[in-house]
């Protein structure tokens, strides 16, 4: 016997699809298919891994005969024709939204909690507390940040390894679970509407008076922040369950090396490399306009000339430009 053959009757003899076992190597299941077909080989990582799964040797699956052998002890049960959650991606993906919904929370409070001792800096002005303020008010505008990217930069780099290593999953999600997600984004996404329109009235009310800036900005901020969380976080429960998105934007996260190196098929590996050009423009755009709205947020923060106390704003417009942009590069990639 050959490859070919011991592969089929070792995945025959165990009840495994070629998608379970797909999902087993992280590869797709097409690349099985090439394989049990004689049309391609896998590379020697993965000639490991399926010795190690079905309990056999190197020659033994390359070269031997093993038609005679029974069902693995060692492979994971397959009783059941239903794809699972054989790479834990549900629990994997779960705190990778958490964080990033929360490290973008934190961001916003650390804005919020700044201004109440820009706002009392102000009251002070002339004296050296409002330069004691000032510093304290720009120790919490910066642990705000710090503090988020703390979680969202490791979680990102966490998640950016997981999908590299599985650039292609089955579907394993009931439409009971689908269903779910779809609940908890609504939710979420009313709470997160309803956390902003108060923040918009609180401003309209406290605008005109002495309690406007002291308050009424932070609190308008710290509403923002929760609103926000919500929303983001429900967006990311939602797409959490969309794995056909999931393997259509894998290659966001992915080198083009990697990419040639992965067992998928040549037009699986060319969507993943236009959506890996995608990204990279999106990510070299969104960050020259973050620039220059920080640029101009310290201006307008520290330069006596253009000293205002709407600074902030220009941290707000950069994030939804970038977000316009965003959507318009990816939507002409797409075309």
């Amino acid at each position: 016997m050959n490859f070919r053959e011991n592969l089929v009757h070792l995945r025959m003899v165990n009840n495994m699809t070629q998608e379970q076992l797909a999902m087993l190597l992280g590869v797709s299941r097409q690349s099985v298919t090439k394989w049990e077909s004689g049309k391609s080989s896998p590379e020697m990582e993965k000639l490991l891994a399926l010795c190690k799964i079905f309990g056999c040797t190197l020659d033994e699956l390359v070269q031997g005969d093993l038609s005679g052998r029974e069902a693995t002890a060692t492979v994971v049960p397959m009783a059941s024709a239903e794809p699972t959650d054989v790479f834990g991606y549900d629990e994997e993906s779960r705190s990778f939204g958490a964080k990033v919904s929360n490290g973008v929370m934190t961001i916003l409070l650390g804005i919020a909690v700044s201004l109440v001792f820009f706002g009392v800096a102000d009251g002070y002005e002339g004296d050296y507390l409002q330069n004691v303020y000032c510093a304290v008010a720009l120790v919490c505008l910066f642990g705000g940040i710090g503090g988020g990217l703390s979680l969202i930069i490791p979680a990102s780099l966490r998640y950016s390894a997981f999908v590299k290593a599985h650039p292609f999953l089955v579907d394993f999600y009931t439409p009971e679970q689908k269903e779910q997600a779809r609940s908890s984004f609504t939710r979420q996404l009313i709470g997160g509407i309803c956390c902003i329109f108060a923040s918009i009235c609180l401003v309209v009310v406290l605008g005109d008076t002495r309690w406007g800036l002291l308050l009424g900005v932070p609190l308008f901020f710290t509403l923002i922040a929760v609103g926000v969380r919500f929303i983001i976080r429900g967006g990311m429960d939602l797409g959490r369950v969309n794995l056909e998105v999931y393997n259509q934007k894998a290659g966001e996260f992915m080198e083009p090396v990697d990419i040639a190196n992965a067992n998928l098929t040549p037009d699986r590996k060319e969507e993943l490399l236009a959506a890996y050009r995608a990204e990279k423009r999106t990510g070299a755009v969104c960050g020259a306009i973050m620039v220059i709205a920080t640029i101009a947020g310290l201006t307008m923060l520290f330069v006596p000339a253009y000293q205002t106390d709407y600074f902030w704003l220009a941290w707000v417009f950069g994030g939804l430009l970038c977000a316009v942009v965003s959507l318009l590069i990816k939507g002409f990639s797409r075309v």
